[in-house]
């Protein structure tokens, strides 16, 4: 993911975290701020419930892969925070996806198939 596309700082994710509203997946939960800026900015974390460290890395790379087919199509003037939960570990690029999509759907930043 371009470092235009990410958030960064962890102000930003305390931020987001704080006041963002959550939308939950048995394998990903996102958080959404709107900001002030004209970007979209996402950022990806994984906590020590999710596993040892390889297995965080493999949740948060699986998490990059699908937000990055994703993002051509979402609207700007958001911070995003995907938090991986410990079932992520045990899924494909596939399953991954189709949950971020299912939480962006929900937060409505994503268009339904049929709107397309």
């Amino acid at each position: 993911m371009q470092r235009k596309f990410r958030l960064t700082r962890s102000t930003d994710f305390k931020r987001v975290r704080r006041f963002g509203k959550s939308y939950a997946h048995p394998l990903v939960v996102l958080i959404v701020q709107p900001s002030e800026g004209s970007n979209l900015r996402v950022g990806v974390t994984a906590g020590k419930t999710v596993g040892f460290a390889v297995q965080r890395n493999r949740a948060k790379r699986l998490l990059r892969a699908a937000m990055q087919t994703l993002l051509a199509d979402l609207a700007p003037g958001a911070d995003l925070l995907l938090i991986a939960r410990q079932p992520l570990t045990q899924s494909n690029l596939e399953q991954t996806r189709a949950a971020v999509q299912s939480v962006l759907r929900r937060a409505r930043l994503l268009p339904a198939p049929d709107d397309r």
